[in-house]
């Protein structure tokens, strides 16, 4: 299966929600459920940045990556380092090798 990014990085086919609850961002063109019950306008704030207001197709086009609002629209389920991770991915760079803890 292909993958697919949203526009804030995420990989919509890795989500349990997907695609029973969630078609995706870009074909609910930025209001998944969550949005439509949690947010002004019903509308992701990631993707009406990103897509409507500035007309790229994800985060990771904006120089300004990270931005204050990406930073503070972390999914409150996922890790630092899971945030970390998207944010990476969204910046098209590589995946940091995992830490490895050495024995003295």
């Amino acid at each position: 299966m292909d993958q697919i990014l949203s526009s804030c990085g995420l990989l919509c086919n890795e989500c349990e929600i997907y695609p029973t609850q969630c078609a995706g961002c870009h074909r609910v063109k930025g209001a998944p459920f969550w949005a439509t019950e949690h947010t002004p306008g019903g509308i992701c704030p990631l993707y009406k940045c990103a897509v409507v207001d500035k007309k790229y197709t994800s985060c990771g086009q904006c120089p300004d990556l990270p931005c204050e609002l990406f930073l503070r629209m972390q999914d409150p389920n996922s890790t630092n380092e899971e945030h970390q991770r998207s944010l990476n991915t969204n910046k098209g760079e590589p995946e940091a090798a995992p830490k490895r803890n050495r024995s003295p």
